[in-house]
C-alpha cells in the first residue's frame, strides 16, 4: 500500500509586518543562519548586532512598506495561493512553510502530520542550488522533523533549474512581455559571495578555478549555483528564440564587502541605459514568487536607476507566482 504523501513548499520568508520591530526580528533570524552569514557564531553575532540591526531594519521596513498589500507580504500571499491551487490539482495535503518568519516550517509540518501524511515531499522553492537557500531549507526541515520526533519519510525535490516544466513555465509567463517588444532582456539572479560557491564545490577544486569552469563538465555542477544559473538562461533563450546579442546576465542583492558574483545588476542597468538601450525588459528566474528583491529592489530601485541614466521604458516580468504553467509543473512533480 502506498504511503499517504503530503507536499511541503518552502520559501525564504518575510517579516510578519513592515514595522521596524518585526523586520528587526526577521533580519536577526535570517542573518544568524550559518548558511547565510557563514562566519563563526561569535563573529556573526557581533556583526549582526553591532553593524546591521542598529540601522538596517528601518531602511528595510520602509522598503517592505512600499510593497505590502492589504493581505500581507506579497511572498506569503502568493505562496498561500499556490498552496491552495496545488492542493486542488493533486488531491493531497499541501502546506507552505518559510525558513524564516511565518508560516514556519514547524507549523507546516504539523499541519501535514495532522492530516496523517506518512511521507513528506519537500519542494524547496529555489530552482538553483545555494547553501543559503536550498541547503538551508533542507537542513531546517530535517532538524524540525527531529524536533517533532517524527518518523515520516522525507523526499526532497532536487534543484529544478534545467527541468523542462520549469523552463516552459518561465517562457510562458514571459511571453506576453517578450511579444510586446524590447531592446534588451536582462536576467537578474540573486547574487552570492564567491566563497559560497567554493564551499559548495563537491570536488573542492573546480568552481571559479578557471574562466570556463561552468562550461567544463564536472561533478561540482550538481551544487554550483553559477553553472545552474547559466544553464537556466541558455535553455530559456533557446526555447524563447532570443538572439545571443539581445540579453545579458547579472546578479543582485549584494551584502558586505567580500567578492560576490559579477556583474552586479545595478551596474549593468546603468551601463545599458548609458549605451543607448531605451526599452529594458528584466526578469528574475531565481525567484518563483515576487518579493522584496523583485518588486522593490528591481521594480522600483532598478527602474529609477535605468530612467536616471537615459532609459525610457523599464518593464519587470512578474515571477512565476500562480501562473497556470507553474502550477502544472508543480503538479507534475508531485504526482
Amino acid at each position: 500500500m502506498t504511503a499517504k504523501r503530503g507536499i511541503l513548499l518552502v520559501n525564504l520568508g518575510s517579516p510578519d509586518s513592515p514595522s521596524v520591530p518585526d523586520v528587526r526580528r526577521y533580519l536577526n533570524q535570517f542573518l544568524m543562519d550559518p548558511r547565510v552569514l557563514d562566519s563563526p557564531w561569535l563573529v556573526r553575532r557581533f556583526v549582526v548586532s553591532a553593524f546591521i540591526l542598529p540601522t538596517r531594519p528601518k531602511k528595510v521596513a520602509a522598503a517592505y512598506e512600499s510593497i505590502w498589500t492589504p493581505d500581507g507580504s506579497p511572498l506569503v500571499v502568493i505562496s498561500r495561493k499556490v498552496e491552495r491551487l496545488l492542493r486542488e490539482k493533486v488531491g493531497m495535503p499541501v502546506a507552505v512553510g518559510m525558513t524564516y518568519g511565518n508560516p514556519s516550517i514547524e507549523s507546516a509540518l504539523r499541519e501535514l502530520l495532522s492530516e496523517r501524511a506518512e511521507e513528506v515531499f519537500l519542494i524547496p522553492m529555489f530552482p538553483h542550488y545555494a547553501m543559503a537557500t536550498f541547503e538551508a531549507v533542507v537542513v531546517a526541515v530535517e532538524d524540525t522533523l527531529k524536533k517533532l520526533a517524527s518518523t515520516v519519510r522525507l523526499v526532497t525535490k532536487p534543484p529544478f533549474y534545467n527541468e523542462l516544466e520549469y523552463i516552459e513555465a518561465l517562457v510562458a509567463s514571459a511571453k506576453p512581455h517578450l511579444d510586446a517588444g524590447y531592446d534588451h532582456l536582462l536576467f537578474s539572479y540573486h547574487g552570492l559571495p564567491e566563497r559560497h560557491l567554493r564551499k559548495s564545490d563537491l570536488t573542492k577544486s573546480h568552481c571559479l578555478m578557471s574562466a570556463a569552469c561552468c562550461q567544463t563538465p564536472s561533478e561540482a555542477h550538481k551544487t554550483c549555483y553559477r553553472h545552474q544559473v547559466l544553464a537556466t538562461t541558455e535553455m530559456f533563450v533557446k526555447k524563447a528564440g532570443i538572439s545571443n546579442d539581445n540579453y545579458s546576465i547579472a546578479y543582485q542583492s549584494r551584502l558586505g564587502r567580500d567578492p560576490w558574483l559579477k556583474p552586479s545588476t545595478d551596474d549593468v542597468i546603468k551601463k545599458l541605459a548609458e549605451s543607448g538601450v531605451k526599452r529594458l525588459l528584466i526578469m528574475c528566474p531565481s525567484f518563483v514568487a515576487d518579493c522584496l528583491e523583485t518588486l522593490e529592489e528591481i521594480g522600483d530601485e532598478g527602474k529609477e536607476e535605468f530612467l536616471e541614466h537615459g532609459g525610457e521604458e523599464f518593464e519587470l516580468v512578474p515571477c512565476l507566482n500562480d501562473h497556470p504553467k507553474w502550477i502544472d509543473a508543480l503538479t507534475t512533480w508531485c504526482k
